[in-house]
């Protein structure tokens, strides 16, 4: 998943998961209690804003119910846009409202996560707004009378297979997701809070070291050659300076950013936000970098027309290779420590396309 700023107003925002279980709950109440089917529901969102969802389908009988919605993420490319989300609601022996995830819905298998070992992942607000909408319906029969509710996804634990979900210890489904109820198209705290998350699980698991890599690619490369705890592993994209700052807020001491040339001679050059908005790759450093090479004038020359950070590593003449692409993870690595007042040991690997690695350096180094 690539994140992009949130600066286009005209793009439609979305509902989360949360948000649609909550209106899928509220449905299913309805039909139990006055025993007819819903078309429609209103619920209220936790900043306190009423939206109406439409409910794709409704069934019941006099001990229980069950509705649905079917998610509209807006113009985010979320992966649950579309997703089925239900909730079958029933009469229960013990007091109280009681939430559980059913079919597609994950379960929590690792520690560092808001929910607790062993339960499904609904997170705390998504829970808070189940139970609201709940409990404003079924106000009268909740003094003597328990409601259980469970969500479930249909296709959920095939939609699982495109999120990091499995990274964060949670099995079998997606999760039940949102603090505001409202998704933003593109959205860059979606990305940036997933990977606050996969840290907390990271240090959850007694690591102290973690490896940032720039995408999936460059993640399957760090793997293969670092051998490191699935937990280490955390795909911080163009987010290299949030990642940073997070790394080093939640007691994270070694921090390895894995990457391609483009991005490291990006952070080589103080950009700790990678992506392409923020502006080319800084060719005239890249040159810089061969200094003391004992490369020819023409040489040099030459290496000024690289359109891109890749042309140029592959116009660089191999005997000076290793020395520049050093050299540039150097500087990277020491920037990076830098951004976070030195308190993190940081290490900077490049490699090709291929996964080769083609430079390697240590900040303290």
């Amino acid at each position: 998943m690539t994140a992009r700023r949130e600066t286009d107003k005209h793009l439609r925002t979305g509902y989360t998961t949360g948000a649609c279980a909550a209106a899928a709950a509220r449905a299913a109440i309805q039909a139990l209690l006055n025993q007819e089917s819903v078309t429609q529901v209103q619920i209220t969102l936790p900043g306190g804003k009423p939206v109406t969802f439409r409910v794709n389908c409704c069934t019941f009988d006099r001990v229980s119910s069950a509705g649905s919605v079917i998610k509209d993420a807006g113009d985010d490319p979320d992966v649950t846009h579309g997703a089925e989300i239900r909730a079958t609601v029933s009469w229960y022996s013990k007091p109280g409202i009681h939430i559980e995830g059913g079919e597609g819905v994950g379960t929590v298998t690792k520690p560092g996560l808001e929910i607790p070992l062993g339960l499904s992942a609904i997170n705390p607000v998504p829970r808070q707004m189940i139970a609201a909408e709940v409990g404003l319906v079924a106000a009268d029969r909740l003094s003597t009378q328990g409601v259980k509710v469970v969500i479930s996804v249909p296709k959920g634990a095939e939609l699982a297979k495109r999120t990091l979900n499995s990274r964060l210890g949670i099995m079998g489904g997606i999760s039940i997701l949102g603090t505001t109820g409202i998704v933003l198209p593109y959205s860059s705290s979606a990305y940036t809070a997933c990977i606050s998350r996969a840290l907390d699980v990271t240090v959850a698991c007694g690591y102290r070291k973690a490896v940032l890599t720039t995408g999936r690619r460059s993640e399957r490369f760090a793997q293969k050659e670092l051998q490191l705890p699935e937990e280490c592993y955390i795909q911080a994209s163009d987010f290299i300076g949030y990642s940073l700052k997070e790394c080093a807020r939640k007691g994270v001491t070694k921090v390895i950013v894995w990457g391609m040339v483009g991005k490291i001679s990006k952070l080589a050059d103080g950009h700790f936000y990678t992506n392409i908005s923020d502006g080319a790759v800084n060719i005239e450093l890249l040159v810089e970098s061969t200094a003391d090479c004992g490369l020819p004038n023409d040489t040099i020359q030459s290496l000024n027309g690289a359109v891109t950070a890749n042309h140029f590593r592959r116009m660089l003449p191999e005997q000076c290779a290793g020395e520049v692409f050093n050299r540039l993870c150097r500087m990277a690595a020491q920037k990076c420590r830098e951004h976070v007042d030195g308190v993190l040991d940081v290490e900077c690997i490049m490699t090709d396309p291929e996964g080769v690695v083609i430079g390697r350096a240590d900040a303290a180094k």
